[in-house]
């Protein structure tokens, strides 16, 4: 108990530095879990793939498309229980402002939910998008950004595909859990075809992807190899992986950057080691003196060494604590800022626990050397010393 009250006593002998000492921690811990949850968003699609889920897109790249002739071939290969189709939209709502970008995929209406579990739906509401030509199904997530409702249209300019698009909300899907994307809008690709066919009829009757349902997720790589074995040679081979696999291969193209935050995130925790180790390193030589006379007392060179080590770590711990805090508003405000750039972006358990060991670990190492000395330091020398 006196041990504690003399660490914590010594902690704020010097309150600007310590003070200094603390702010830099706290925006050090900060910042260190701000980087981690961004790079936690960045996976966050690829963590919500199925393992009994494949994507089925043209060999040579995603940019060129597939005929859709191919879904009905697909469904005679062994362990394959259904197939959908997804087609990237990229039309513009409002304007191009980062807010108001969400993905639009046109998809096969009658079984696109079942192969998606995760996105729980309104029985009455799925039966009136799929009656609906111009039908659309919001996620949860973009209808509270939008304010969109049952009933409303939402205009969008195509891209890709030009002209003046419509969609009619015919109901909001709900996550599965906070982890779930839904920022997602889906219509027919029925209906996105048919205006293909009448307007450019070359680019129609082709889709972007393949969703394959699998009865075994641990076939996955042998039904993907038969996948691929049956358009070998054709026109449009195909390149067949799991869900997850795909997704990565988006993250893979920003590789660079991600692997450029986690360095920074741990160059940060090493310069804040720097400055408390800086910090402990002043307060241990002003302070020989005493230590010194606290031997001179009867006191051992471990009760010395564990007061400078017990101080550096309740600064740090201290200052941890505060940050840790300080980052659950702070990604809040973070993820209000970005809009819809980042769908699923919270502070994981796992992030916290590491910056927990952050905290403790600077604390551990910047005492270190100052107790070593201070434990080390002869009476007569302590005694002689001016700090």
């Amino acid at each position: 108990m006196h041990f504690l009250k003399l660490v914590f006593k010594n902690i704020f002998r010097h309150k600007l530095r310590s003070l200094l000492t603390l702010f830099g921690l706290v925006v050090a811990i900060l910042a260190f879990g701000l980087l981690h949850t961004v790079v936690n968003a960045w996976y966050a699609g690829s963590d919500m793939a199925s393992a009994q889920r494949l994507i089925a897109r043209n060999a040579v790249s995603l940019v060129f498309p597939l005929p859709i002739y191919y879904r009905d071939r697909i469904r005679t290969v062994d362990g394959v229980t259904a197939v959908s189709v997804s087609n990237w939209f990229g039309g513009i709502y409002k304007d191009m402002a980062p807010a108001n970008f969400f993905a639009q995929f046109g998809v096969d209406h009658e079984n696109f939910f079942d192969l998606y579990p995760e996105f729980r739906t309104n029985p009455e509401e799925l039966l009136a998008f799929k009656k609906d030509r111009r039908g659309a199904m919001v996620g949860r997530h973009l209808a509270d950004q939008h304010g969109f409702k049952v009933g409303d249209v939402i205009p969008v300019k195509g891209t890709i595909y030009p002209g003046n698009w419509e969609f009619v909300v015919r109901g909001v899907y709900e996550p599965r859990d906070d982890t779930t994307i839904t920022r997602q809008l889906y219509f027919h690709w029925d209906y996105l075809n048919e205006e293909i066919r009448r307007k450019y009829p070359r680019r129609a009757e082709q889709v972007g992807v393949f969703i394959i349902q699998i009865a075994d997720g641990s076939r996955a790589a042998e039904v993907s190899r038969a996948v691929d074995r049956e358009f070998a040679n054709s026109l449009a081979e195909t390149l067949t992986e799991t869900e997850k696999a795909f997704q990565l291969s988006f993250i893979a193209q920003t590789e660079t950057i991600v692997m450029a935050i986690r360095i920074v995130s741990f160059v940060v925790i090493v310069i804040i080691f720097a400055v408390v180790a800086n910090t402990m390193a002043m307060t241990a030589r002003e302070r020989l003196a005493e230590y010194a006379t606290l031997k001179a007392l009867g006191f051992g060179p471990a009760f010395v060494g564990m007061l400078i080590v017990g101080e550096s770590l309740a600064i740090t711990l201290l200052g941890g604590a505060l940050g840790i805090l300080a980052t659950f508003p702070a990604a809040a405000g973070f993820k209000a800022a970005m809009g819809s750039l980042f769908p699923v972006f919270r502070v994981a358990p796992e992030t916290v626990a590491m910056q927990a060991a952050c905290a403790l670990a600077v604390g551990l190492l910047a005492g270190l050397l100052p107790s070593i000395r201070a434990a080390r330091v002869r009476i007569v020398d302590g005694l002689r010393h001016i700090g």
